[in-house]
């Protein structure tokens, strides 16, 4: 097989912006040094242009997971510009065709079993798949968006409109132009550009798969401080039309944050989130297939098989029987026609589910203990 040719424009870019946030940000932060007001357009510009990838192109764009104003898509359009990752309309057709066909080597643009280095930068530096990198047939919705398709035409003017002008302009008016552009432009730039590839990297690598292992995407709680929230992987890749990545209270996602602020101010709306019933028996689907693996090897794994198959069906059973209450329950109260006997009713089919899921956890706890 031949190797593909060099993108030198992807090369160079890369070469040059990592050197030169790696020599010059240094450099001139001991000739001269930086001052409080470079720190933070350092921070404001990263989140500026991380976001706009996260909530802009990949929730809204790619997987259509909320519905944005037009005010709010012309902010991530040119936060889009400033991360410089391509437009929003080429970014989410690759993305689009790593969903349907992800871990396929042939077909997932960055495929993770292609390599680390692959899945993290290496795709951009070659023409692995020159003959659809203007095939659009997947983006035929997004190019009825008027603002997507002005950024994408006007999008290299746009990089330089907001990766040098503003930078520039921002300095002149603190007293240090190279400082600012330094900063705000090359460094935030470059670290930018590799937390988000970890989504494509690392986030297929590290972590754990409570809800499906049939593709190579991991939960990793790190990695989510890194890319804006986007480290809830394996949620994300099966149930990729979630506005969520972290569905916890307590993880980090500042993506979600932000689409629900938007909604409460009126400048998002229809935000999409997976059935609580559906979440729930996906990771007993894999607490099941762990828990199969480890009595595998057991001298008496029949019986311990047949036994945990019995749990698990009883608990499917008991969830299935809650949910299906839990739903009767709301649509009576949206109806004005829930009573105490039907909220007694949801209260016992979740107790039980949860004395069953108690039983089910201390079986499969047991099994997780090492053979002696």
């Amino acid at each position: 097989m031949n190797t593909p040719p060099l993108i030198w424009t992807n090369v160079l870019l890369f070469a040059i912006t990592f050197l030169g946030a790696a020599i010059f940000v240094p450099w001139y932060g001991i000739l001269q040094g930086y001052g409080l007001i470079e720190w933070l357009a350092f921070i404001g510009f990263a989140f500026a242009s991380g976001l706009s990838i996260t909530a802009g192109y990949h929730r809204l764009w790619s997987h259509k997971t909320y519905k944005a104003s037009s005010s709010v898509r012309f902010i991530f359009a040119l936060g889009g510009a400033l991360a410089l990752q391509n437009s929003a309309l080429h970014w989410s057709s690759d993305h689009r065709v790593h969903h349907k066909h992800v871990d396929n080597n042939d077909k997932d643009p960055y495929s993770a079993k292609m390599g680390f280095w692959y899945s993290h930068i290496g795709w951009m530096l070659r023409e692995y798949q020159a003959q659809r990198y203007h095939d659009y047939k997947n983006v035929r919705d997004l190019q009825n968006d008027k603002i997507v398709m002005w950024q994408h035409k006007y999008y290299l003017a746009l990089v330089l409109l907001m990766n040098i002008a503003l930078p520039a302009f921002l300095g002149w008016l603190n007293g240090d132009i190279l400082g600012m552009l330094l900063m705000a432009g090359l460094l935030r730039l470059v670290v930018v550009h590799h937390c988000t590839f970890f989504i494509n990297s690392l986030a297929h690598v590290w972590g754990s798969q409570p809800y499906t292992d049939k593709n190579t995407a991991r939960d990793n709680g790190i990695i989510a401080l890194l890319t804006y929230g986007e480290g809830y992987h394996n949620f994300h890749h099966i149930f990729e039309n979630d506005y969520r990545n972290g569905i916890k209270w307590w993880q980090y996602d500042p993506t979600k944050w932000l689409i629900n602020l938007l909604n409460w101010l009126g400048l998002a709306k229809d935000l999409r989130v997976t059935p609580q019933e559906r979440v729930e028996s996906a990771m007993l689907q894999m607490q099941l297939k762990r828990t199969q693996r480890r009595v595998a090897n057991l001298t008496n794994c029949d019986e311990a098989l047949e036994k945990l198959q019995a749990e698990y069906e009883l608990l499917k059973s008991h969830l299935a029987d809650y949910y299906k209450a839990k739903k009767e329950l709301l649509e009576a109260k949206r109806k004005q026609l829930a009573s105490k006997q039907l909220m007694l009713q949801v209260e016992e089919m979740k107790q039980r589910f949860l004395a069953q899921q108690k039983n089910w956890q201390m079986l499969t706890s047991t099994y997780a203990q090492p053979i002696k």
